[in-house]
């Protein structure tokens, strides 16, 4: 199996959260096909090219920003439950604090909210960022809710990425205050 390295590995109390790999792709597949995915381009009707193309931006990312999303799984077990982490692709305003929930077995449990912190510590304290943001479909209440959970808030002047769907922005607290 081919993996990114190297790359960082972040902990919680129980998770592991580390860098997209290979064995991953049916994983995200499933997600990007399902409902739980239609708040960012995937769902049920979606063809696994597209999904394909999505997973690749996702290692991409780690290729050449030098950082990216990572996959998290609760400790020992290697089953990725979702993914969380910084994201600043080309041509965005600023850099990103992103999550996806891959199964419902992520839901309820705290598990992304946990993930999210420790990726948006990794991104302060390790990447240097002084700002964060979170872009939210707004129909997307379990994203904006994890995002107020997090401390963040709505910041209606924030410039916005050149999305093909509407979004709301999240503004994560300083990394002193976080």
């Amino acid at each position: 199996m081919i993996r990114l390295d190297p790359t960082p590995i972040l902990t919680t109390d129980r998770l592991t959260l580390r860098a997209p790999q290979g064995s991953d792709w049916p994983h995200w597949r499933s997600f990007h096909h399902s409902d739980r995915a239609r708040f960012i381009g995937g769902g049920a009707d979606q063809k696994t090219g597209t999904s394909w193309r999505a997973f690749g931006h996702v290692i991409g990312h780690w290729a050449m920003r030098g950082f990216g999303m990572f996959v998290f799984t609760l400790k020992g077990d290697d089953t990725p439950l979702g993914m969380t982490g910084p994201w600043f692709p080309e041509g965005w305003p600023e850099g990103e604090l992103g999550w996806t929930a891959w199964s419902g077995a992520a839901e309820g449990r705290g598990l992304v909210a946990e993930a999210a912190r420790a990726a948006r510590g990794h991104a302060f304290a390790t990447l240097g960022w002084t700002t964060a943001v979170s872009y939210i479909h707004p129909d997307n209440a379990r994203s904006i809710a994890l995002a107020e959970r997090l401390g963040a808030i709505r910041d209606r002047l924030a410039p916005q990425p050149e999305f093909d769907t509407p979004c709301v922005v999240y503004r994560h607290p300083a990394p002193e205050a976080a």
